[in-house]
């Protein structure tokens, strides 16, 4: 069984993000975030104004990967979008990659968590839960 067979998408932010691009962004970025175990990587390199709406929209991102046992990572955050991020107490709740390479090398280790439950019951007793 091949642990990462699903591919990464890698999706680069609108240099604003307010309302009114937060959602169309969201928009673009459904068809993804519907399959089964989504990889997404949001590089936030071109952002220059990142404001309430376009941190909601990150997490509404993020939430929605999950529920379907993916995730989603950030890429290259300009200072500004990074600023933003600690400011509101969020930078801690996703993974934060210096490149968009590193965050799609970052998926190779990915295991969804239903796949990481089988294996975690089917090992002998004398390996060690890592």
């Amino acid at each position: 069984m091949e642990i990462n067979s699903r591919p990464v998408v890698v999706k680069r932010m609108p240099e604003r993000v307010n309302a009114r691009t937060a959602r169309e962004f969201m928009r673009a970025l459904q068809p993804f975030l519907v399959t089964d175990r989504p990889q997404l990587v949001l590089d936030l390199s071109q952002v220059v104004r990142l404001d309430a709406a376009g941190v909601e929209m990150l997490l509404s991102c993020m939430s929605a990967a999950h529920k379907r046992d993916g995730d989603l990572k950030l890429a290259a955050p300009s200072q500004q979008a990074y600023v933003v991020l600690e400011l509101t107490r969020t930078e801690r709740l996703f993974e934060i990659y210096e490149t968009s390479t590193d965050a799609v090398r970052s998926f190779s280790g990915f295991l969804p968590n239903t796949m990481r439950q089988q294996l975690l019951h089917k090992r002998p007793p004398s390996m060690s839960a890592a």
